[in-house]
């Protein structure tokens, strides 16, 4: 027997930030080290397919925060893993709402397995990536910095190796 996974909707469940009044917003950079000791990234296509972007979503108040990482992985991006911690706090503004301020953290996922189907695969491509790539092709600034802070720290744990 098959699962099916279908990814949430709404947003009854939402935080909302006290300081902005904007949406929490949740997220993840999913990752491998390849054996000569790369990082590569798994970046995936907006809804409307344009870009590369980390998976990210609305923090619902029934979720811990790497939970809400790790299921956005799973929606977006078709991939499970270990999240560690959190890479940082960003506030951005919203593109679709331009009078609104967005709250959004990010999380570097390890990935362990990628599913052959996933809940928004019909809406979203993924593709593995070196970082320059990810950085060329991500729109979003603060995405491109909590890539930088992935980077920092990753050098740091090969180096004491």
């Amino acid at each position: 027997m098959a699962a099916v996974l279908v990814a949430r909707q709404g947003r009854e469940l939402q935080r909302y930030s006290q300081s902005t009044g904007g949406r929490i917003v949740v997220g993840c950079i999913p990752y491998r080290v390849r054996r000569d000791g790369e990082l590569e990234v798994l970046v995936i296509t907006s809804q409307k397919g344009h870009g590369m972007m980390f998976p990210k979503g609305g923090w619902e108040v029934d979720e811990s925060m790497d939970e809400a990482a790790r299921r956005e992985a799973l929606e977006e991006a078709g991939v499970l893993g270990d999240t560690g911690p959190v890479l940082g706090l960003w506030h951005y503004k919203s593109r679709r709402y331009v009078d609104q301020t967005y709250e959004g953290f990010m999380f570097p996922l390890r990935v362990a397995d990628e599913l052959h189907q996933w809940p928004e695969m019909a809406s979203r491509k993924r593709t593995w990536a070196t970082v320059q790539q990810a950085m060329d092709g991500c729109p979003h600034w603060w995405m491109r910095e909590a890539l930088e802070r992935l980077v920092a720290r990753q050098a740091v744990l090969q180096s004491a190796l």
